[in-house]
């Protein structure tokens, strides 16, 4: 069947508490796992590798719901390739979190009533290491609390010495190679955290604003353009039509006066205007608005700056000084008085670009700044997953991710920040430009300075694949874990974080990839499937609720809601029910150890064993093969449900049940099942391990005996099938399923016991009757049995005897209405189903539905009728 603990297992304790309790179990296992270096992975082994790189979260964040999610699944993936005899490495670590960072230290110097600028660059950076080094790196002990089987001797972080090298490395080569350049061009400008930031650090949302259109020029020059920010237009330098809008072809090239200025600005032609928006006129500021870059750069138009980095007006006595949006209230109000403004909306409701960090909305500007020429690169990336060496799952997430790499801009790598890698370029007093490699002196002298910018946080994320093994050195682990195996992580983050891996990974590796499978997930939404916010209070902290049903829960729940590339909704009582799962787990394992289940000793042959027996040992095989298939295809929720399935209506609800009697009579019997029992649940606490790791710990090395299920064999599939026993034991079901539920119409309660004959001569359910008397509470016949109700069902027939029970005549008036309604049902469903002008307006999903009441309605009718035919007489 499957391999057992490599040495011989000592008798198990079968002594555990009689109930499950987490807080006591998850704490104490999770160190012994880290203590023992289970999780440790030894580049000299000879093991093949299996590698994957956590998205390191940032040093100021806390776990939540997303990270427990992902954690979960790549935890899964690293504790079963472990299992299955490979050296599995998931290599932990943070990212320094430029903005992020740097705002919570100046919160905290703002609270002693100081700044930045007040400590000055060396001492601010050494008050951010501080404040790492006391209170970063909270969510690396909440990662403990999950459960994540990382590699804490390799532990990284972007700004430690090695990676720093790596930084200045890539920049280096990136410069030489001209991949990097330095220009001025429109990026987003945080006011607030005055630096530029990455179009992921933008977070769009409607916001009420205002829509003016407002007339330039005078007389027959004159031209109205429509605008949300009315501020800029004191940074216009012309206004753009279409080359083929007839209305303004006798003002193209010619120029009109800027109102509340003393300035003339040209009317151009341009293809990107849209004739049918608006009036077909747009006015063109270059240096507030990337669109009106381009413009101007065809056309060669001045590029005026207008406010400065915290959003105030530097231009144009009446209104300097004033703040951006004081500024646009002053201006309409000055356009109004001068009779310019042609209409004005209010609310006008659009879509607003606000810095992630602080909210503050964010403001395009022209700025000079550091940027990677990515179109070489970003082929590579592209190519790479075209030519099948990367794959991307799920498949139909490929479409988003050419659509990105195929059409990107070059990216901007320089942040206005302190924290961070300092960009290692050298201006010296004559305009020289120096850069500056690891192994190189930066240049000495008056006038010699070093770039004040850092770079991108994402720069230096984008290594991470080699980087964190020892990249630019050719260190064992490059060589033993280098390319990775699985990248898995959001698809919200494939443009930002997974094609900068991509190219940096290409061309840094000698065209080697950073990991073979991109495997993509969802985003975790609400029970309701909306999105989690705290302001709307649906933000769950994940360490609430393992505090309350344990980290097993949380983990078994959002693993099985995994679909690959959607979105996960989850609710408490979804968690709830998945602790529920692990107490049932718990309770079946003891009731196997106290019923003496056991792994030692050889399986009986086949011939030797029961149906039951060869039944589940069937199924297991099965759901052994259909677990490993559902891993390679990243198919979490099939696989958990499976093994849900499995191990709760498989195991515990049959396979346990219909064992009792037979440990119950005791004798060699007893003994096989007990053999039998030992493996179905060695196997299948294997299986689960991966996903729930603390509670298939404590039973798993109580019942075998051995050091750790961490390091116990992955099971494999032996083969064994047995169809014939599965169909046995399948009828065996459908008679106690049946016999059950007509209890249950009747009324009768689960445990109270009824007079039964059972005629099962003939049928491979003979062997069965004690089982079956034993799950259906049945009583022997006696000499005054009546046969009241006759169920034939399976081949077999179950008559009992019901008098005194019921009340005959009211349950068949009870059952004739119960039919009449399911016929009425099925006359109405099939009335529509033969409707062909129904069908031919109708949608698919409703047609469906329809065809589903049809079903369901006969199944009803065919089982009341059956129920009807069971009872006597009235």
């Amino acid at each position: 069947m499957t391999e057992n603990a490599q040495q011989q297992p000592s008798a198990p304790d079968s002594e555990l508490p009689t109930q499950y309790a987490p807080a006591d179990v998850e704490g104490p296992l999770y160190e012994r796992w880290v203590e023992r270096g289970y999780f440790e992975a030894d580049a000299k082994s000879e093991k093949p590798p299996y590698t994957i790189v956590i998205p390191p979260p940032n040093v100021t964040g806390s776990l939540h719901l997303g990270h427990a999610f992902q954690h979960t699944l790549m935890d899964a993936l690293t504790r079963r390739k472990r299992m299955q005899g490979f050296e599995s490495l998931w290599l932990p670590g943070m990212d320094h979190a430029g903005i992020a960072t740097q705002n919570v230290v100046e919160r905290e110097l703002g609270k002693e009533g100081k700044s930045r600028h007040d400590l000055g660059r060396e001492a601010f950076v050494e008050r951010v290491w501080q404040w790492k080094d006391e209170y970063g790196g909270k969510i690396l002990g909440q990662m403990r609390r999950l459960g994540d089987g990382v590699d804490w001797t390799r532990e990284r972080f972007t700004m430690d010495e090695g990676l720093s090298q790596a930084v200045q490395t890539i920049f280096k080569r990136l410069y030489d190679d001209e991949l990097i350049y330095r220009a001025e061009r429109i990026i987003n400008w945080c006011p607030r955290c005055l630096t530029a930031i990455s179009d992921i650090e933008v977070e769009y949302q409607d916001d009420d604003g205002e829509l003016v259109s407002m007339k330039y020029g005078e007389g027959d020059d004159t031209i109205v353009v429509a605008t949300t920010r009315a501020e800029t237009m004191l940074g216009d330098t012309a206004v753009a039509v279409h080359p083929d809008d007839e209305r303004y072809k006798h003002l193209v090239g010619r120029h009109i006066k800027l109102p509340l200025t003393d300035r003339t600005i040209p009317v151009v032609a341009d293809t990107h205007v849209d004739p049918e928006f608006g009036t077909g006129a747009v006015k063109v500021t270059p240096a507030h608005d990337p669109n009106d870059f381009a413009i101007g750069q065809r056309h060669d138009l001045e590029s005026l700056t207008v406010m400065d980095e915290r959003g105030v007006i530097t231009v144009h006595g009446p209104f300097e000084g004033l703040d951006r949006f004081e500024a646009r209230s002053a201006i309409v109000a000055a356009l109004r008085a001068d009779g310019r403004i042609v209409a004005e909306k209010r609310p006008y409701v659009h879509s607003v670009g606000h810095c992630s960090r602080c909210k503050t909305t964010v403001e395009p500007r022209l700025s000079m700044q550091w940027w990677v020429k990515v179109a070489p690169l970003a082929k590579a990336a592209g190519d790479a997953v075209r030519d099948g060496r990367v794959k991307i799952h799920p498949q139909e997430m490929e479409k988003r991710y050419f659509d990105w790499v195929d059409n990107l801009h070059d990216w901007c790598i320089s942040r206005q920040l302190w924290w961070g890698h300092r960009i290692p370029v050298w201006y010296g007093p004559d305009g020289e430009v120096v850069c500056v490699g690891p192994d190189d002196e930066p240049p000495t002298g008056e006038g010699w300075t070093q770039d004040s910018d850092v770079l991108d946080t994402w720069f230096s994320s984008g290594l991470w694949p080699f980087s964190t093994l020892g990249w630019p050195e050719q260190t064992p682990d490059l060589k033993k874990f280098y390319p990775t195996d699985v990248l898995l992580t959001g698809h919200d983050i494939i443009f930002f974080w997974v094609a900068r891996m991509m190219m940096f990974g290409l061309y840094a590796m000698d065209g080697e990839v950073p990991f073979k499978t991109i495997a993509l997930t969802g985003l975790v939404r609400d029970q309701f499937g909306k999105k989690m916010s705290k302001s709307s209070g649906t933000a769950v902290d994940p360490l609430d609720w393992m505090n309350a049903y344990g980290s097993d829960a949380v983990r078994f729940t959002l693993a099985r809601g995994a679909n690959p590339g959607t979105d996960v909704p989850i609710g408490e009582d979804w968690v709830q029910a998945s602790r529920n799962f692990a107490n049932k787990i718990w309770n079946a394992t003891r009731f196997a150890l106290m019923n003496g289940a056991t792994i030692e000793g050889e399986l009986p042959p086949a011939e030797q064993l029961s149906a039951t027996d060869r039944w589940i040992l069937s199924r297991l095989n099965k759901t052994v093969s259909q677990v490993d298939a559902l891993y390679d295809d990243f198919q979490f929720a099939k696989l958990s449900d499976a093994l849900y399935h499995f191990a709760w209506d498989e195991v515990f609800d049959w396979y346990v049940e219909l064992s009792k009697t037979t440990f119950m009579a005791g004798g060699e019997p007893a003994k096989v099942s007990g053999r039998v029992l030992g493996e179905v649940l060695d196997v299948t606490l294997k299986l689960l391990h991966p996903i729930v790791p603390f509670v298939t710990e404590t039973l798993w090395t109580t019942l075998t005996g051995g050091e750790s299920i961490v390091i116990a064999d992955w099971p494999k599939d032996s083969g064994f099938r047995d169809e014939a026993a599965e169909r046995e034991i399948e009828t065996l079901q459908q008679v106690i399923t049946e016999v059950r539920r007509f209890r249950a119409d009747q009324g009768l309660q689960p445990g109270q016991r009824v007079p039964a004959r059972l005629t099962l001569t003939g049928t491979a359910l003979a062997p069965h009757e004690a089982a079956i008397r034993q799950l259906l509470r049945l009583q022997p016949e006696g000499d005054t049995f009546a046969a009241t109700a006759t169920l034939p069902v399976g081949g077999a027939t179950v008559a009992l005897d019901l008098s005194g029970t019921i009340d005959v005549a009211a349950e068949r008036k009870r059952l004739a209405k119960d039919l009449a309604a399911a016929e009425k049902e099925k006359a109405q469903a099939t009335a529509k189903l033969g409707n062909e002008a129904f069908l031919a307006k109708a949608p698919d999903n409703v047609v469906d539905k329809i065809r589903g009441r049809l079903s369901k309605a006969d199944e009803d009718i065919e089982r009341i009728k059956a129920q009807l035919d069971g009872l006597p007489e009235a």
